[in-house]
């Protein structure tokens, strides 16, 4: 009974908040710092206010909403639905041919096309089909749909590449857009450290996260339906159309994943029939904040990835110098555990549900991803007598694969370490 009333009461606050003329950002940051609950929608709203794409005045919502979904809707035409054929030749050399960037389009597409049949396999939502399917694409006899265009790309698990002169040559999908490590490549006895997409490196538990997931229920829906990971691969593909000079990077997939099923099961049937185009926009905007961990020439910057590592580094040996002297010891780099903790938002390592408490927090901080740091280090420190107990490859094995763990226990813990 305490338990009903206590979310009752939350459920009020967030939405006496909501219905002011103008929003108090910092009072919103408050309470969804501590969690936003699941009832009526809130999370979905309070997010898209958080990641800036809602505007608090409440007078210029509807018309900021109608503006952005109907921009969508015009990049959708202007790409995918009738973005113009290649009109010159297929061996044109120049690097403006449309040929060339068809290809070059290709590619990337195959990439998102193969992350996005694996989001979130634990769960049927991504699976199953959307409510509201764009229209224009699927009833199109198959022509426009982006996985047709996969399907058709000359070897299943192959992709076409342009070399030379107007040479094509088919090269293994495995080492498409893979660039050289950013991190020293060692040799660890449970896990590969591999360098992904273009620019996110991953360390993969070749059990955990194998690359013989099947696809098979991923399989594209029939005419008139399509599945939420098509909507998915929609939207990243207009990302890395948009913003080519940072193109798609393998993980991209990992972090549209949250939002897009926040947005989707919204209570609001409006808010659930442009989860696709507001998803979009807040994934842009989060992406705007994150996309330096995803540069490598911004490796050593402070907004780079390197940097966070080091911050991390230094948090656990401020709150618990037994631990970091036994990592130190062991030549247990951040590198070979905390790149994709930082670079995915912990996405890989929490159940979905408790990846959006996670990311109620994260969204909430306004001093952005500080707080993380902070759940980093409470999520070391909370396997302190695994990690002095022992071996290199065990400990490498605990962190990579993280053990089941309540999340209100490390949110206590992180913001514990915050206020020392």
């Amino acid at each position: 009974m305490d338990k009903c009333i206590e979310i009752i009461k939350g459920i009020k606050a967030f939405e006496e908040i909501l219905e002011q003329d103008v929003i108090d950002i910092k009072e919103l940051q408050k309470l969804a710092f501590n969690g936003v609950p699941d009832d009526k929608g809130l999370r979905s709203l309070v997010w898209r206010i958080l990641l800036h794409y809602v505007p608090k005045e409440k007078s210029a919502r509807e018309s900021t909403l109608f503006k952005k979904r109907q921009l969508y809707k015009q990049f959708i035409d202007e790409i995918i639905v009738s973005p113009g054929g290649p009109a010159d030749h297929p061996l044109n050399i120049s690097p403006d041919s449309s040929w060339s960037t068809y290809f070059k389009d290709n590619e990337v597409l195959l990439q998102i096309d193969k992350d996005v049949r694996r989001l979130c396999p634990d769960i049927s939502f991504f699976q199953s089909a959307t409510e509201f399917p764009c229209l224009e694409i699927v009833n199109s006899n198959g022509v426009k749909r982006l996985h047709k265009r996969v399907e058709q790309s000359v070897l299943k698990y192959s992709t076409l590449e342009r070399r030379g002169l107007g040479v094509a040559k088919i090269v293994n999908s495995n080492g498409v857009k893979r660039l050289h490590k950013r991190v020293e490549q060692s040799v660890l006895k449970y896990s590969t450290l591999e360098r992904r997409g273009l620019g996110v490196a991953k360390l993969s538990n070749e059990i955990r996260r194998s690359e013989s997931i099947t696809t098979g229920d991923y399989a594209p829906l029939n005419e008139g339906c399509e599945a939420h990971w098509e909507v998915v691969e929609r939207m990243l593909f207009l990302y890395a159309k948009l913003n080519p000079g940072q193109g798609y990077v393998q993980g991209m997939n990992e972090i549209i994943g949250p939002i897009y099923h926040t947005f989707a099961i919204d209570a609001n049937k409006d808010y659930r029939e442009h989860a696709e185009a507001d998803c979009f926009f807040c994934f842009t905007n989060l992406m705007a904040e994150i996309r330096d961990f995803f540069i490598r020439t911004l490796d050593e910057a402070e907004s780079g990835i390197n940097y966070m590592m080091s911050k991390l580094s230094e948090c656990v040996k401020r709150n618990d110098r037994a631990v970091w002297d036994r990592m130190e010891r062991q030549e247990l780099r951040p590198q070979y555990y905390s790149f994709r903790w930082l670079t995915l938002l912990l996405s890989q390592e929490f159940s979905l549900p408790d990846v959006e408490r996670f990311w109620d927090s994260l969204f909430a901080d306004p001093h952005r991803f500080n707080f993380l740091i902070y759940i980093c280090c409470a999520m070391i420190l909370l396997v302190r007598d695994d990690i002095l107990s022992g071996d290199f490859a065990s400990n490498v094995k605990l962190l990579q694969n993280f053990p089941p763990m309540d999340v209100s226990l490390i949110l206590n813990k992180a913001v514990d370490i915050s206020t020392r």
